[in-house]
């Protein structure tokens, strides 16, 4: 009764091991990081990687560090960010993790996405997407900004933009919505998150 569910590349320059984390999520929302160095001697018959509950499944593994984030998607349609540096390093390998979503009747962990931490407040972060969404919907030259959209320099705007990353949402039915990781607010791991 037991299948693969997860595949990871790992970098071949095991020197870089001690230096990163590896990262499980399960559909109970469940995380937990361990080193990856943990995993350097792996016998022909396995090791266990992760304790899971009655009818919990491992969704995805990630190699992270701590100066990033972790955003979890489930099946209802909620989606939390925090940092990784909010999760202690698991010294076994045998435990069951930490909540890192607190998730409503019928729903299900999806998908598990890494990305790079950027400290803005609410405010650089409004002001950014508003002028940023005008941005790409007109031409920018010459262009002014009025109301949110103008309270942030033009370099502190650079500065987001050259960090800025972006998701791709794809439903069961096939619609698709690619959204700026800047919608995602970070917050505290444990939260039902947002819609």
């Amino acid at each position: 009764g037991e299948n693969i569910s997860v595949i990871l590349r790992l970098p071949e320059n095991e020197e870089l091991w001690d230096q990163l984390d590896i990262l499980f999520a399960t559909t109970h929302g469940s995380v937990r990081r361990n080193k990856l160095s943990d995993f350097r001697n792996i016998r022909s018959n396995g090791l266990i990687a992760m304790k899971l509950e009655g009818g919990e499944k491992l969704i995805d593994v990630k190699i992270c560090r701590d100066d990033e984030d972790v955003i979890l998607a489930t099946r209802l349609g909620r989606a939390i960010r925090f940092e990784i540096a909010d999760l202690r390093v698991f010294s076994g390998r045998t435990s069951t993790g930490v909540r890192g979503i607190k998730l409503q009747d019928g729903d299900d962990v999806m998908s598990m996405s890494i990305l790079k931490h950027v400290t803005a407040t609410p405010e650089e972060r409004t002001a950014y997407l508003k002028r940023a969404s005008a941005l790409r919907g007109a031409d920018a030259e010459g262009m002014e900004f009025e109301g949110d959209a103008a309270n942030i320099s033009d370099e502190r705007f650079a500065e987001l933009q050259a960090a800025e990353q972006f998701l791709l949402t794809v439903t069961t039915g096939g619609f698709g919505k690619r959204t700026s990781a800047y919608e995602y607010r970070v917050t505290g791991r444990g939260g039902q998150g947002i819609t």
